[in-house]
């Protein structure tokens, strides 16, 4: 009968799950994932197995790689020959693996990052400490299964007589897994394998008595022991791996970062282009020079700084901005029991030795059939030569081989294998000395036989040959830990002094919001005047400053922008600048009223705040520190009570200021002083204590921190002007309602405008910029108007009529533009 195929319908997600599953359980346990016994992918494996079977050993020469190549793929691994050769060559590269397993002659790639030579050019052969891994492979230690084409076997693990997942690590990713195992030191893991063997119980901590952490080939620094116990515990976790430096001092106060080793799989071509590239964009300032002075001798890149410069600092820089300092995090997964698993330190230990148990118990089972196989034809010899003449008798009356050897059987009770080993005896061996060798023989076999059947029924023999047998390991191939290890992650602090370099600058900002900072070359080459803001806007800050030093803003709203100096944007002095509302959000009736530069975020002063409302409070420097939102919102300084409210002014005061008066004075041309110190201090988010008595309609036009000895110069709403001394208004307390400063009229009364506090510079004083609602500017010297009293309205200084009502008083400051020049 014809065999019909059977169609079946399937929907397209049950197809897809069936067919991925299966390709996935093939690339989880046949490509990408170690197995926990040997800690080797299937690539692997077969590379060491065919060069092994291939006799290409640590004690004869070096073959072509492409043989080696050649043999892995026509045998055992049917894939490209290109992901072969990486495999082979990975497992030669001591920077990458802790005790290499191929010995490679040629160029098998660099820490730069350069591949291999082609296979054709190099050569390679078994590392010695790889015919540890394959030991004992013939004495029926482990499972075998048919090679794809069915022509041969191949072993599914191999012996793995040292602990090769932890010692070499392993990397990989496959469907929905990955793993990233480090290397560790061998001697530190044998330890600790041989302290498992005494105490199954042991915990984390006994453990790490032995295994301190990853051991990388390329040494380093690893530091957070919490990350590292994290992930022996679980299976994940994250440490800091940084490079090994240390600084240099040189001629005329330079010095030099000298780099001697790298993180693991730190690509040293990549971190000197780094390096470099912060030099030539000049992230930070001070560093002159970077090579690679790497030899034969070791590794060696130098970092060579100019003088006087913070070599620290650099080299916090240099670790948080480059591979000078990676994270390193662990991902601990292996096929274990046929699937793979997150393996915690004690379970990777506990399943070797179950392992290495079982590769024993095999091996010895093996030895001893051999043993008492051996000892059977000893037996049978022994008995030969004591009936000699009638075994020679029997043997030549036989027709032929086979007829001899059924006639001992018969006639003298031989066993077929002990009559066989009769008929091959060669003449000569039938002298009294091998009788004597024979016997001798026979009792060590006795004794092999005695030793193999102790170690198969007593667990704790079989412990004692595992236990030794790591010994000697260790003491063949044990080698000094590579990696220290750090207990905390260190914190890197990195100052903007090394970050910003430091440059004088020309800082404005303009009445309208705009906000530049410009080079002293290109205000220098400009004319002060030509500023690139609009006619009728003008500067209301104007200094020069380094990049280093910080801006504070204060608006008429009760906000706070904070920028240092070097997020200023830059831009030629004759172009406008940025808007503030560009890089902050403010009201449409929001402004700048006050700008304060500083140094340093470290003042110790205050800040004296009034409002139009006639509330005034101190606020420590301390508790306006900007926050890490300042680039996106401004911070809040003070508490407006109403919403037609505003802050008429801000004064900083530092530590070694005297506590001076203030002096307030309202639109209805009265005015209040009294002590500093009976104004409280409060946070950010306060209204304050009331500073004057106002009725209806009144407001505080301003409020100045001002001494006895001093003199304000006032503007009314007429376009009048009057110098007058402080002394004139008495001393009181805070909150009232204050004494006249302006003469009462009975028709188109004076109001107050604004008061500031005149600057005297020996018999002179500065000049006062008065700013109309028209935006038209009107300068005046005070010191060229006489001082009146109180009752005086002052005199005329400007026409109402033709430039505008007076809204605002500025005093100029020549001597900054002076010293800018």
């Amino acid at each position: 009968m014809a065999n019909h195929s059977v169609i079946e319908k399937l929907t397209l997600e049950q197809i897809m799950s069936e067919r991925f599953s299966r390709y996935s359980k093939s690339i989880i346990q046949e490509r990408a994932l170690p197995d926990v016994r040997d800690g080797l992918k299937p690539v692997q494996r077969r590379i060491l197995y065919a060069m092994n079977k291939d006799g290409n050993t640590y004690d004869k020469g070096f073959r072509k790689s492409a043989k080696s190549v050649g043999n892995v793929m026509g045998n055992f691994h049917p894939h490209g020959d290109s992901s072969i050769y990486e495999a082979l060559v990975r497992m030669s590269q001591d920077w990458k693996i802790r005790e290499p397993l191929i010995e490679m002659h040629g160029n098998n790639g660099s820490m730069d990052g350069d591949p291999a030579a082609a296979m054709r050019y190099t050569e390679a052969r078994l590392s010695k400490i790889s015919s540890e891994m394959l030991r004992d492979i013939e004495k029926d230690t482990v499972d075998w299964v048919p090679n794809f084409d069915d022509t041969e076997n191949e072993p599914t693990v191999l012996p793995a007589r040292f602990p090769n997942l932890l010692v070499n690590g392993a990397t990989g990713i496959s469907a929905g897994y990955a793993t990233e195992i480090p290397p560790h030191n061998l001697a530190e893991v044998l330890d600790a394998l041989i302290y498992l063997q005494k105490h199954p119980d042991a915990t984390l901590d006994d453990l790490m008595q032995f295994i301190k952490g990853p051991d990388f080939p390329t040494g380093g620094i690893v530091q957070g022991i919490d990350g590292i116990k994290k992930a022996y515990k679980n299976g994940r976790g994250k440490v800091v791996v940084r490079s090994k430096t240390k600084v240099e001092e040189l001629r005329g106060n330079k010095s030099l970062i000298r780099v001697s080793e790298l993180p693991y799989e730190v690509n040293k071509l990549q971190l000197v282009k780094q390096i470099d590239e912060i030099r030539i964009n000049k992230k930070i300032d001070g560093i002159a020079e970077v090579r690679d002075e790497s030899d034969r001798n070791g590794l060696s890149i130098a970092i060579e700084l100019k003088r006087d410069v913070d070599a620290d600092g650099i080299l916090n820089y240099l670790f948080k901005n480059t591979d000078l300092q990676i994270n390193y995090h662990f991902n601990v997964v292996a096929i274990n029991k046929m699937r793979p698993e997150r393996l915690s330190l004690k379970e990777i230990l506990t399943s070797y030795l179950d392992y290495q148990r079982v590769v024993i118990a095999k091996r010895t089972k093996y030895d001893l059939q051999k043993a008492m196989a051996r000892k059977h034809i000893v037996d049978g010899l022994i008995k030969a030569l004591s009936i000699l003449d009638d075994v020679i008798k029997t043997i030549r009356a036989s027709d032929n081989r086979k007829d001899a050897c059924r006639n001992l059987i018969t006639k003298f009770d031989f066993s077929e294998k002990q009559a066989d080993a009769i008929v091959k005896l060669q003449l000569y061996r039938l002298t009294n000395t091998d009788v004597v060798d024979l016997q001798s023989e026979k009792e060590d076999l006795n004794q092999k036989i005695l030793e193999y059947n102790t170690i198969l029924n007593d667990d704790n023999e079989l412990n004692k040959v595992l236990t030794g047998e790591f010994k000697a390991i260790k003491k063949e191939y044990g080698n000094p830990r590579r990696t220290k290890i750090e207990a905390e992650v260190q914190e890197l602090k990195i100052s903007k002094e090394i970050t910003i370099p430091e440059e004088d600058m020309v800082v404005l900002v303009s009445h309208d919001g705009y906000l530049k900072r410009s080079s002293i070359r290109s205000y220098k080459a400009s004319d002060v005047e030509e500023n690139g803001l609009k006619e009728d806007d003008y500067p209301i800050f104007l200094n020069k400053m380094t990049t280093l030093e910080h801006l504070y803003m204060f608006t008429n709203k009760g906000n706070l922008i904070y920028r240092p100096v070097h997020e200023i944007e830059e831009a030629r002095w004759k172009e406008t600048g940025q808007h503030i509302s560009q890089i902050i959000g403010l009201a449409d009736d929001e402004k700048i009223i006050k700008v304060f530069p500083f140094k340093t975020l470290k003042e110790t002063g205050k800040f004296v705040v009034s409002t139009s409302d006639g509330y005034i409070k101190q606020i420590e420097f301390s508790k306006l520190i900007p926050g890490r939102t300042y680039r996106s919102r401004p911070m809040v300084f003070e508490k407006l009570k109403h919403d037609e409210s505003n802050v008429v002014n801000v004064t900083y005061l530092s530590n070694s200021d005297d506590n001076p008066y203030v002096f307030i004075a309202s639109n209805v041309g009265l005015a209040t002083c009294f002590e500093l110190d009976e104004v409280s201090h409060s946070g950010a988010k306060s209204i304050g204590v009331k500073s004057m008595d106002l009725r209806d309609d009144e407001h505080v036009v301003n409020v100045q921190m001002v001494d006895e000895g001093d003199q304000v110069g006032m503007l009314t709403q007429r376009g009048f002007y009057k110098n007058m001394k402080v002394s004139q208004v008495p001393i009181a307390s805070r909150a009232r309602r204050g004494v006249q400063v302006l003469k009462p009229l009975k028709k188109n009364a004076h109001e107050l405008v604004d008061f500031v506090k005149l600057e005297m510079n020996d018999d002179s004083s500065n000049p006062i910029r008065i700013i109309t609602d028209r935006r038209r500017i009107h300068d005046i010297v005070p010191s060229d108007h006489p001082v009146n009293d109180r009752q005086s309205n002052g005199s005329a200084v400007l026409d109402v009529n033709t430039e505008g009502v007076p809204e605002e008083m500025q005093v100029l400051h020549p001597e900054i533009t002076a010293n800018i020049k």
